[in-house]
Order: structure tokens, then C-alpha cells, then sequence
């Protein structure tokens, strides 16, 4: 078996792409913050002391999506054309689902985690004065779409 990312002498290296023609890509991925019901009660009443929490949050995770290589060494710099962060209040806390598509060489599936990712980090920061056991959870991958390996959904 041979592995993508490291070369003849097992170094990590970035996956050469320049050969690889532009497509249509998508990915979506989902996560959970696990708030306690009084932090619950403070975003539905939106009474959180530090302000807007769902919409720092979405910022934060569009900003993420755009910022992936910088994070991650070995992840491409891509042109991140549409990035959506969806957050909902359920009564376990603040679901998180982000969209990430381009038309470029490789797929956003990193980009999509991330966002969900610090989407979710943003949450804990603007509540945990409220409760510090806030906790993120079920960070994954939900579908991706586009490129060589073709479409792929979880399974419910």
C-alpha cells in the first residue's frame, strides 16, 4: 500500500495536483455543542451576556473554511466559492452544519470540518462564562460530492 501524502523516504509532502483538471466539488459536515438547559434557555431567549452567539458563530466557521490551509500543513489552497454555516438551538445545545463547494483540483471536505469545527468553538467561547462544561461533539463528515472519488453520503 502505498500512502498519498509521504514520499520514497516516508516524509510528509503535499499531494501534487497540478496535473488534475478543475471540477465541482461539495461537502457537508455536521457537529454538536452539548450545552447545559440554562445556557439553552439564554440562546433561545438570546440573552447570552457576550451577545449574538449564532452569528459570530457562523462568521467564525465561514472564516475557518476560507483559512484551512493555514491550519492544516498538507491541505491545498484552494478557491472556497460557497461556504454556508447553519446553526440550530435543540434542547441538547447548538447543532452545527457547514457547506463548502468550489470548482477547483481537490475537495473540501477539510474545509467543511473546519468550519463546523471552529463554528463550534466560537459557541463554547461565547457561552462558557455560563457553564464550562460546554463540549463539542460528533464533529464529521456528512456527504461529499465531486472529483475522482465520486459522491459519498454517511449512512443515517
Amino acid at each position: 500500500m502505498s500512502f498519498t501524502h509521504l514520499d520514497d523516504a516516508g516524509h510528509a509532502r503535499m499531494v501534487d495536483v497540478t496535473q488534475k483538471q478543475p471540477t465541482v466539488r461539495a461537502a457537508t459536515a455536521s457537529g454538536l455543542v452539548r450545552c447545559a438547559p440554562t445556557v439553552v434557555a439564554a440562546l433561545r431567549d438570546g440573552t447570552v451576556p457576550k451577545g449574538d452567539v449564532l452569528a459570530v458563530a457562523r462568521i467564525a466557521g465561514i472564516q475557518a473554511a476560507k483559512r484551512t490551509p493555514e491550519l492544516l500543513p498538507l491541505a491545498h489552497v484552494i478557491g472556497v466559492h460557497g461556504a454556508s454555516v447553519d446553526l440550530h438551538i435543540t434542547d441538547e445545545g447548538v447543532e452545527i452544519t457547514a457547506t463548502v463547494r468550489t470548482a477547483d483540483r481537490t475537495g473540501v471536505e477539510m474545509e467543511a470540518l473546519t468550519a463546523v469545527a471552529v463554528s463550534a468553538l466560537a459557541v463554547v467561547d461565547m457561552v462558557k462564562g455560563m457553564d464550562k462544561a460546554t463540549a463539542i461533539e460528533s464533529v464529521r463528515l456528512i456527504a461529499k460530492t465531486g472529483g475522482k472519488s465520486g459522491d459519498w453520503a454517511r449512512d443515517a
